[in-house]
């Protein structure tokens, strides 16, 4: 257990200081490439996890209908003169895609309905995000490592407080190592990491920011939460074993998934950012 743990903390230091790097090394164009680059390696992982269900199905049009939705995404994102008719075509094509790609593949009958749902649902899951992490990188760069703070500590503070006191489980028939008390943890820390991000920032607290850090990091435990709900449905324990004490890709993207989104609506609700 406590090897276990030390490789969890190694690997976390190593992906910490690359996702710094990430961020404010390149333009946000190379950004976005390599988000999506990450995005589609914890994508092939959740197709191999979703196989379970429907092995003969075309699920890997997943890795070309996800990279055309995410650019389709961060080009509207960052237009004002689109008419709403064009933002909703794209859902739309989304799900044509996919109930086009089952039906002209031929896949069996009995594994139809299953893989039109994961590209319906998988596709803008993952596109969703790569797009929001794009258009945050284009505001603020500062705004993209403020989010992965928030997700990274939260995640961490839900971690070892869940395992230290956790007495009841937050959600058992998914993730039976989860607990309230971490929960309560991993918000408690994401927003004191935006109190102080609004100190350094901003000078001052300011209780729409520290708002939206709570929301936010609801929303990465949700997303862990539907991670690990596909994972016991299909009997696996991490989507692959890449990352040393941490799993797989997507075991640690699972959480941006959902935050990436919610922050960035969160901005524009708020009015914190100019769209």
């Amino acid at each position: 257990m406590e090897t276990s743990r030390q490789q969890r903390i190694v690997t976390g230091l190593a992906l910490g200081a690359a996702v710094v790097l990430a961020i404010f090394a390149p333009p946000s164009e190379v950004f976005f490439a390599v988000s999506l680059a990450i995005g589609l390696w914890a994508g092939v992982e959740l197709v191999r996890i979703w196989r379970f269900w429907t092995p003969r199905a075309p699920l890997a049009a997943f890795m070309v209908l996800m990279p055309l939705a995410a650019v389709g995404l961060a080009w509207a994102a960052g237009r004002d003169d689109l008419p709403p008719i064009l933002i909703l075509a794209l859902p739309a094509a989304i799900v044509l895609a996919a109930g086009l790609v089952v039906l002209w593949s031929g896949t069996p009958l009995p594994e139809a309905a299953v893989a039109m749902g994961f590209l319906a649902f998988g596709v803008p899951y993952f596109a969703l995000p790569m797009a929001s992490l794009y258009h945050l990188h284009r505001i603020d760069p500062w705004l993209v490592l403020v989010l992965a703070a928030l997700v990274a500590l939260g995640d961490t503070a839900a971690y070892f407080v869940g395992s230290w006191i956790g007495r009841h489980r937050l959600a058992p028939r998914v993730s039976p190592k989860k607990s309230w008390e971490g929960a309560v943890a991993g918000g408690v820390v994401a927003v004191a990491t935006m109190a102080a991000w609004c100190l350094l920032r901003h000078g001052e607290l300011r209780w729409t920011w520290l708002l939206l850090a709570a929301v936010t990091e609801a929303a990465a435990q949700i997303g862990d939460l539907l991670e690990s709900l596909v994972k016991r449905g299909a009997g696996v324990k991490d989507s692959s074993n890449v990352l040393p004490g941490h799993g797989g890709v997507l075991d640690r993207v699972d959480a941006m998934l959902l935050a990436a989104p919610v922050f960035l609506l969160g901005l524009w609700v708020f009015g914190l950012e100019p769209r």
